[in-house]
This record gives C-alpha cells, structure tokens and sequence, in this order.
C-alpha cells in the first residue's frame, strides 16, 4: 500500500477490445503529483451507462483500449495535488464527464462539452477517453467534481453527470413555465428530463417509450404513452426533446412538435444512426427550431444537483438493481437485456456500499 493505505492495485472492469469486458485486476491511480489540480476518488457508486456498450460496440474511434469505463459515479476524495484547495480528502463527490482543455474558442466560451481538443493532451472526457469509475479508484481533474450535498447519497450522487445532461436538454430548446413538452425515450436520462421538466413549471409532461419500464415510470409524467400512441399526437408541443437515440425518435420528436416549436436531440451520441425518410418541408412550413445537445456545462450540472438536493428529482426508483463490482458480467447483461424492467443498473466497488 502507498502512504495514504491505498494498494497498488485494484479491481476494475477494464474493455480490454471491441466486445471484451472482464472485471481484472489493474494498477491503481497513484497519488497526484505536487500541484497537480487533481484528485483521488474511491468510488463508492457507479451506474452502467447506454454509452458503455457504444464503446465496447467500437462506436466512439476516440476511445483506445484497454479502457476503463465509467461516468455515471460517486465517491469519497482520497487524497489530492498539493495545488488544490477547494477540494479535500474526505469530500462527498461525484463528476461531470466533460473537462474542456480550457483554450479552445469553445471553452473560453464556456462551451467544453464541445471542446475542440477532444481526445488531445488537457482534454478528458472522463470514461470514454480516460480511465473512469468502473473500478475501486480514479484520479479525476478537481475542474469535474461537484461537492454533493449532505442529503444526497453516493447512489444519488451518480446521477450528477445524468442530470446535468437532461437539464442542458432543456435550456437548449428554451423550456418556460407553462408549456407541453414531451420526452421522447425512458431511459434514465429521459426520466431525468421529465422530471426536471415538471420541476421547472411545464403545463404538462408526456413521456414517450417503449417496455415492461413504462408501466413503473407512470409517475414521473403527467401521461405515458408508447410510440405508437403518439404517432397520434402530432403537432401537439411546444417543446419535444429527444433521448432514444434512434432515427425513429429522432423523426417522431419532429411530427410531434407543434408549428413554431423547438425539437432538442440528444439520444444518438455515437456515430451510425442516420435521419432518413424526414419530409424537410415539416421543419421549413411548420417554422420549428431543431437543436442538438451533447453533454453538459459545469454550469448546467451545479443547478441541476440543486435541484436534486430540493427534492424536485426522484432518482432512486431508477435505480432497479444493485451489484458488487465483481458481478460486474451479470449486471452487464441484466442492463443490456433490460432484464425485469432495468432502467439504471448500480455497481458498489466498495464491498457492503
């Protein structure tokens, strides 16, 4: 063990190549160098993520294995840089993914979700191009970390990064008080967008899915109804926002929105989902604003922890399984067969967390 009690190596699920995942045992995060602005972090809670499969799937070319994923994560501060001082060991803490280099013209507007030294030398994207929180330790940039408040737990608190996405969702179409919105997709993060999207005041939330899921989410929503139902519901919203990650949502969050409405997508992160078959006639006549949204500024993810902190956000009900890291195969398939409803399948390093 090092000077902190910290062993020199640990257990993680490392991509070793594309469609290869073991649980092994890896060399631990070393203690960050004098000045560093980085910290230790033992993971107490990490999530399996949609994303994780694209990357196991070969569909983010960013990412070079071996890789250990892992975004979706909270834990405790081990130890940090001698530089660093808002951050302490011993923090509650969970991150955003996205840490820009800080010199780009996107990140000196604030933008580093979309920074353009992605994958280069000061940029991390934190489980897709560097080590993330699969494992029983990550050294993490303290520029990723938000302190968690003392009623959120380390499962609450890996949903930071989830709802700081589903929130700059929101502010990208512009959502004010009052208005319909629906939300196409009931995975997490489409869960994290109708609630966010009541919290804020809309005059009604409809959530669109698929699954055994929908009939456990209905709560969440003021209606939830298939993709079928909602072929039904054309030009319906002010404001549809996109979390299926499929041409199909992509193309029903269109024929959704109402004349002069606003389309957020946000579900196809990962190359290969083309838009076909779209009369681009609905979007020119029927005056709609059609905006992506990729990840979320720091910004974005403080209020929306915020908000999670007041209560506006349920995040336990989606968390429909528990594991210890070493199942980590049996979790892998209970979440990508979405076994008896599972929405967010939870991993806990830390043995009885």
């Amino acid at each position: 063990m090092d000077a902190n009690g910290i062993p020199y190596d640990m257990w993680a699920v490392v991509f070793r190549n594309r469609g290869d995942a073991v649980v092994d045992l890896v060399p631990a995060p070393r203690s960050p160098e004098h000045s560093w602005a980085l910290a230790r972090i033992r993971v107490h809670a990490s999530m399996v993520c949609a994303s994780d499969r694209k990357i196991l799937d070969g569909k983010f070319p960013a990412t070079a294995f071996p890789h250990i994923p892992g975004h979706e994560f909270a834990g405790e501060v081990v130890d940090v840089g001698d530089g660093v001082f808002d951050i302490e060991p011993g923090m509650r803490v969970a991150p955003e993914a996205h840490v820009g280099c800080g010199e780009c013209e996107r990140c000196l507007e604030g933008l580093y979700n979309l920074c353009m030294n992605y994958g280069k030398p000061g940029h991390w994207h934190i489980g897709f191009t560097k080590a993330g929180g699969l494992a029983e330790y990550v050294t993490l940039p303290v520029k990723a970390l938000h302190k968690l408040p003392d009623n959120i737990s380390f499962a609450q608190g890996a949903w930071t990064d989830n709802l700081g996405v589903a929130l700059w969702a929101l502010e990208r179409g512009a959502m004010r008080g009052g208005e319909r919105v629906a939300v196409i997709g009931s995975g997490a993060i489409g869960l994290c967008a109708a609630q966010l999207a009541r919290g804020l005041g809309a005059a009604s939330v409809t959530l669109v899915g698929r699954g055994e899921r929908l009939s456990r989410v209905a709560r969440f929503a003021d209606d939830v109804i298939s993709d079928v139902q909602a072929r039904q519901r054309k030009g319906q919203f002010d404001l549809v926002v996109e979390f299926a990650g499929t041409a199909d949502g992509a193309a029903l969050s269109i024929a959704l929105a109402r004349r002069g409405g606003r389309v957020v997508l946000g579900g196809a992160t990962g190359a290969g989902v083309e838009l076909s078959g779209v009369d681009l006639s609905q979007i020119v006549r029927g005056h709609l604003d059609i905006f992506g949204s990729v990840a979320n500024p720091k910004g974005v993810t403080a209020r929306a922890l915020e908000l999670l902190r007041r209560g506006l956000v349920d995040v336990e009900p989606l968390i429909t399984h528990h594991f210890q890291l070493r199942d980590f195969q049996e979790a892998w398939t209970t979440f990508t067969e979405r076994r008896e409803g599972a929405i967010r399948v939870m991993l806990h390093p830390v043995e009885g967390s």
